[in-house]
């Protein structure tokens, strides 16, 4: 079992398909369109990892909430608290945490450190952020695109890098999905079970993931042909 779960869940697609799409975003209520390969999507979480590391001070079995709405940048986001070592908590009153990666409504968090994401498609800041506050968005962008990690504790509610990649297998292979499929979701990330099922299982199926905020129905037939999407995760 690789060390951390963001060298089992990207390492098949960076060897197989590198270049491929890998997720595929949309936000009905902008227009917003983004796609990430392996490749890409690598690149971001290392830069997230490095800064978690180097900027936060995240070691390996550190605890960092991640309270983002499903989004190409909370995927990245993950993938780079995973690949720091550290356990992702995705529950806003758990605050036994070294660090929590919000949005602009959570500002008000009680970690010792806080990261706010604007989330916005042309990388601004978060406006007027409170002193002590990093903004993802600036800070991101000058740490590397590459990562060593050192390490790993749990993974993902209390679980270990293993068991969440057995989760992971396991729902994929409930959903039949394989590396051919092309999978449409509008589903949350709110969990660790609507994490694994919707985000993780994809990933670790090899398959690419389109998935879609803010979903409108009168564009999902013509999103299915375009993005000749396989399977729908209701």
């Amino acid at each position: 079992m690789p060390a951390t779960l963001t060298d089992a869940l990207l390492d098949p697609a960076l060897t197989r398909d590198p270049a491929g799409p890998r997720i595929t975003w949309y936000d009905d209520a902008t227009g917003e369109r983004i796609e990430l390969s392996a490749v890409t999507l690598a690149n971001w979480a290392a830069k997230t990892a490095n800064l978690l590391r180097d900027e936060i001070g995240i070691a390996p079995g550190d605890r960092v909430a991640v309270l983002l709405p499903a989004h190409w940048q909370t995927a990245a986001v993950l993938l780079g608290v995973w690949w720091a070592g550290a356990e992702a908590v995705l529950d806003a009153d758990d605050t036994d945490v070294a660090a929590a990666l919000v949005t602009a409504d959570g500002l008000d968090s009680d970690a010792p450190e806080v990261v706010a994401l604007s989330l916005h498609a042309f990388g601004l800041p978060v406006p007027d952020l409170p002193l002590g506050i990093v903004d993802y968005a600036t800070a991101v962008r000058v740490h590397g695109d590459a990562f060593s990690p050192a390490g790993a504790g749990a993974a993902l509610s209390g679980m270990s890098v293993a068991e969440i990649a057995t989760a992971a297998a396991d729902a994929a292979e409930r959903s039949g999905l394989t590396a051919a499929d092309r999978v449409l979701s509008s589903r949350t990330w709110s969990t660790a079970d609507d994490l694994v099922e919707s985000l993780l299982a994809p990933l670790v199926a090899g398959a690419s993931l389109v998935q879609v905020a803010h979903p409108d129905p009168d564009r999902q037939e013509r999103r299915v042909e375009t993005e000749k999407v396989t399977r729908s995760l209701s």
